[in-house]
């Protein structure tokens, strides 16, 4: 029988030592776990559908260079955090000193604040769900920290720019903890964008500890490359009263993966989730999500919707988990799913596991093709067939679109949207 692969150990050696010692120390523990750690088969099953899209040699194993200019394809209308191949660039950082609010690259971090950042790295993720966050573990060269105060308000977005330069095969490996204290606010903009056409793994974690009361916005545009493997975990962990709200937008590439995990901890706890994604060619892109209702009467509310062309392959996999404890929970899970040809493939697989009594829950999914009545009512008026089919398949997601609450990342996903529909029908 043949053996399951396993990480090269050409993967477990970071190149910066900038970090305070602390984070060294905790990066090295990390990489001495990794050891011999089986990499996702077939017969994983929350990589079912994404382990043979895997592509990590040698040579992706070496850190992208931290020089360049960095790009965005966003017209930035609040403050600004540019990352170049995992590495802050503070000549690029745009954001004033503000009142209650740390904004500080993991290498400007005193020994002090290290210390306790590494013994909270990794706690917000179940890290045997999201086996690719240990590498991020043992292999970040550089992160960012975002403390919030106690009623600390952040009156504009954060965007944070993440570029890779795939000039060579490397990888980066960027990382973000958000700690936002009782009743703080923030919106947060994650864009990840790439340059040059070699191949490269971008394998990025962002962790929010959101505390009682506090009000978190985040936004997560993955917009790189051809070229670019992405692997992509986000863990939240919620207190008291606390609300979180997730748009997701994500364009296919040889691998895309985006694991997100929310855990409600505190009564009144909320959380929205909402995903959106489109594949073409030969793409995949895979969102596997999870809804831990810990505490009693916490509410979540899920919409992800996909649309696969071509021959691409798009996954979500959702499972909202209601503990014993968590009574008069409400959670509702909902993905719709649209094939544009008949060679494009989407897997989905809804789960609920209910151990409380007292609960309301719904989950549901469907996939389709876009309704010939309503293109031949369309075309009946007038509108040309490839325009059509552009407005319905928009139509399809442009709920869910209008929903992103930044005005400029809104406008800039429609016109991607667009051309990527436009594009795909050009033919017809």
């Amino acid at each position: 029988m043949k053996p399951a692969p396993t990480l090269s150990t050409a993967f477990l050696h970071p190149a910066g030592q900038s970090l305070p010692e602390p984070l060294l120390a905790l990066r090295k523990q990390r990489g001495t776990a990794l050891v011999d750690m089986p990499l996702p088969t077939r017969k994983t099953e929350n990589w079912k559908y994404s382990s043979k899209y895997l592509k990590l040699t040698d040579d992706m194993a070496i850190s992208l260079p931290a020089e360049g200019k960095t790009g965005s394809s966003l017209a930035v209308p609040g403050y600004k955090v540019a990352f170049l191949n995992g590495v802050m660039m503070p000549e690029a950082c745009e954001y004033p000193d503000l009142d209650g609010i740390s904004i500080q690259s993991f290498s400007d971090l005193s020994d002090e604040d290290a210390s306790d950042l590494a013994d909270r790295l990794d706690s917000t993720l179940d890290n045997k769900a999201v086996q690719m966050a240990r590498l991020n573990s043992a292999r970040f060269e550089d992160g960012l920290l975002i403390r919030l105060k106690p009623d600390a308000v952040l009156d504009q977005p954060l965007f944070i720019v993440h570029e890779v330069t795939a000039e060579a095969s490397g990888s980066a490996f960027p990382r973000i903890f958000v700690d936002a204290g009782r009743h703080s606010q923030i919106t947060l903009v994650e864009e990840y964008i790439s340059s040059g056409s070699a191949p490269v793994m971008v394998n990025t974690v962002t962790e929010f500890n959101v505390a009682e009361g506090a009000n978190i916005t985040s936004i997560r545009l993955n917009m790189e490359g051809e070229n670019v493997q992405h692997i992509g975990s986000t863990g939240v962990v919620q207190q008291r009263s606390s609300r979180f709200e997730s748009h997701t937008v994500g364009f296919g590439g040889p691998l895309r993966r985006h694991d997100l995990q929310v855990r409600l901890e505190g009564e009144g706890a909320e959380c929205k989730l909402n995903g959106v994604v489109v594949t073409q060619g030969k793409q995949h892109y895979d969102n596997h999500t999870t809804i831990e209702h810990v505490a009693a009467h916490c509410n979540s509310e899920e919409t992800y919707r996909n649309i696969a062309a071509d021959q691409s392959h798009a996954v979500f996999n959702g499972r909202i988990h209601i503990h014993q404890d968590a009574q008069k929970s409400n959670a509702d899970m909902n993905n719709k799913n649209l094939l544009l040809s008949n060679g494009a493939e989407i897997d989905t697989k809804p789960e609920l596991e209910i151990y409380a009594d007292d609960v309301k829950c719904a989950h549901g999914a469907t996939i389709g093709q876009l309704d010939e009545t309503s293109l031949f009512y369309l075309v009946s008026r007038g509108i040309g067939r490839r325009e059509a089919n552009v407005l319905l398949t928009m139509a399809f997601i442009n709920e869910l679109v209008e929903q992103i609450p930044v005005e400029a990342v809104r406008e800039t996903v429609q016109g991607r949207l667009n051309h990527f529909f436009e594009q795909t029908f050009q033919e017809a």
